[in-house]
């Protein structure tokens, strides 16, 4: 790998500060001051120093994204702004995607990874890893369509699944529309939206809390991500580094 591009993927400077600093002599490579940003680095066996301070190579990044409405979960779309529009340049890399998706107008927590055995252990049926959801929904929900969730709701189109927990949190009578918490262990194309649909209802609002119980941190708005650990990650996922 070149050296202006190692140090643009391993550190916070873009590629055109990494190609100043070379040249103000800030570089070193296994000890020794490199200049020339074009110099080949071997990942496995080169030591690079970026001030006196030795440059950590990592091969996966993980970041939790707040994600808003109107935005798609997508690397790349003609029409709207995507999710990997949200990362910053210097956190961009071409091999980063999301792990599933939420629709345009959904909101909530969304992994991005360019780890794809972490992606895949996440969203395998075997592993369950749960999601959790806030709705705000058309009508009043029934004690009796919290017992259909239990039991596993089958759409429109005849596809059964498998049971998922409803929870009525509030009704405005006024506004004749509820406040609901749904747990699903699946990820099937716009599922909750189809689930209240069998029942009649229509979702208004959607917004994910929690990935199995990894939530988004109460400071992280709108539109914003921050990086997490492995250590993090094995906390809440075992098993699926």
């Amino acid at each position: 790998m070149r050296l202006d591009k190692f140090i643009s993927t391993y550190t916070q400077l873009t590629r055109s500060q990494a190609k100043k600093d070379l040249k103000k002599g800030l570089i070193r490579v296994n000890g020794i001051v490199q200049t020339d940003s074009k110099f080949k680095v071997n990942l496995s066996d080169d030591q690079v120093q970026y001030q006196g301070e030795k440059i950590i190579v990592k091969d996966n990044f993980y970041y939790i994204l707040n994600k808003p409405k109107g935005v798609v979960t997508a690397n790349s779309d003609k029409l709207y702004r995507t999710v990997m529009d949200l990362i910053a340049k210097e956190d961009f890399r071409d091999d980063l995607f999301a792990v599933g998706r939420l629709d345009k107008d959904t909101t909530g927590i969304l992994i991005i990874t360019n780890n794809g055995k972490f992606a895949h252990n996440i969203l395998a049926p075997n592993k369950h890893v749960s999601k959790t959801y806030q709705a705000l929904v058309t009508g009043e929900i029934t004690k009796e369509e919290t017992l259909l969730f239990k039991q596993g709701i089958t759409l429109k189109d005849g596809t059964k699944l498998k049971p998922a927990e409803l929870v009525i949190e509030s009704y405005d009578e006024i506004k004749d529309v509820s406040n609901v918490k749904i747990v699903i262990s699946e990820g099937k194309y716009h599922q909750i939206k189809r689930m209240f649909g069998a029942l009649g209802q229509r979702v208004l609002e959607l917004h994910r809390l929690k990935i199995g119980e990894l939530t988004l941190p109460s400071t992280l708005k709108s539109g914003e991500y921050q990086e997490v650990d492995v250590a993090t990650l094995e906390k809440y996922f075992p098993n699926t580094m």
